[in-house]
């Protein structure tokens, strides 16, 4: 594959990406996990707004499901140890080509959620890093994973009249880690935290209950679902513990997911996932934030019967991505953190492919 680097802004800690279509066109966001801007762009990487200059502390951003431009957003996640004031909010394009920010519900340490649709109704499922503390590094209050339904108008949501959200699974330590895969049709979210990885499956009507399966018991960061290997048997590719250095894929035997194969090398810090398609074929994209901060690329060979790695970027410092496809090219938004650097990767297909021989131009 060949991949052309195109740097398209400067933006102090930039953390959370988000795909968002507004006006008829497919966009994507920028935020700051300190205090800085939300930007929006095309799909080409051009800067199209400001969403807002501050308070910044964005871990996650989710655009609302059949809306034009509307999302929502946290706020005021600065670092674990600096987000008791955390919250989810709600941003609405206005009339006046501004955008609208009301708070949706408080809710501390607040990290990762999003919004699962299963049979027309919309779930709100959130995720608390802890649930207090009183001394830097203190973990001793472990993390929750709320969820409520979620209306289609939000109008009427503010500080003093939040969303109610109902505790689903609690007692979760550095409960850091989400990312949506679909399941039988079904949307569902895999939470990673130092107790293992949950898959959890949205009610199949409003008055159901959540379903939560445990993949694995082993401590993990980040994971997700995907068939590398093309068996027809998804295996659970995992960053491993939280903030961690190991790589790791599970495979399913006799029904349980078992440790596989794990990179032999250490990288600190990894943080970035993506598992899914890239020209046309399966991998899992992760990007490590201290020491070498490489953003990498995992897939399978057949050939070899083995698993193998390649560079998409080095020292980079890749705090999150996001992958979309256009124009018969793939291309890879990067929020790289370390550098203060948002990067959008053009990877195009070549009859090197097979052999995942990459060519880094920088523009």
């Amino acid at each position: 594959m060949t991949i052309e680097k195109k740097k398209i802004s400067d933006l102090t800690k930039c953390y959370s990406i988000a795909p968002l279509e507004y006006k008829g066109k497919k966009h994507f966001l920028v935020a700051a996990e300190k205090t800085d801007k939300c930007l929006l762009f095309d799909e080409e990487g051009n800067q199209e707004d400001v969403i807002w200059e501050e308070p910044g502390g964005v871990m996650t951003m989710v655009q609302v499901p059949g809306t034009d431009g509307q999302f929502l957003a946290t706020h005021k996640f600065y670092s674990p140890n600096d987000s008791k004031e955390a919250k989810i909010v709600a941003v609405t394009p206005q009339d006046d080509g501004k955008w609208g920010v009301k708070t949706l519900t408080p809710l501390p340490f607040v990290h990762r959620f999003d919004i699962l649709v299963r049979n027309g109704v919309k779930y709100l499922i959130a995720c608390t890093l802890k649930s207090g503390h009183e001394y830097k590094d203190d973990w001793r209050f472990c993390g929750k994973v709320y969820a409520g339904i979620l209306p289609d108008d939000l109008s009427g949501f503010d500080e003093e009249h939040p969303l109610k959200l109902d505790i689903i699974k609690d007692g979760l330590l550095k409960n850091h880690g989400y990312y949506r895969v679909e399941q039988d049709g079904i949307m569902t979210g895999i939470i990673s935290c130092e107790d293992g990885v949950f898959q959890f499956t949205p009610p199949a009507d409003a008055e159901g209950e959540w379903e939560i399966e445990t993949l694995i018991t082993d401590p993990a960061g980040d994971a997700v679902l995907l068939d590398l290997d093309g068996d027809g048997e998804r295996e659970l590719a995992v960053i491993a513990p939280f903030h961690g250095d190991r790589i790791r894929f599970y495979k399913k035997q006799d029904g349980i997911y078992k440790l596989h194969y794990e990179f032999c090398e250490k990288r600190d810090f990894l943080h970035s996932i993506y598992g899914g398609m890239l020209c046309g074929r399966p991998v899992l994209i992760t990007g490590h934030r201290k020491a070498e901060r490489d953003l990498m690329v995992f897939f399978y060979e057949p050939e070899k019967k083995a698993y193998g790695m390649d560079y998409i970027d080095r020292n980079c410092g890749s705090a999150n991505v996001y992958h979309f496809a256009k124009d018969g090219a793939d291309y890879l938004v990067s929020a790289n953190r370390e550098i203060d650097e948002v990067a959008l990767y053009k990877i195009t297909q070549t009859s090197h492919l097979n052999k995942y021989l990459c060519t880094l131009k920088i523009q």
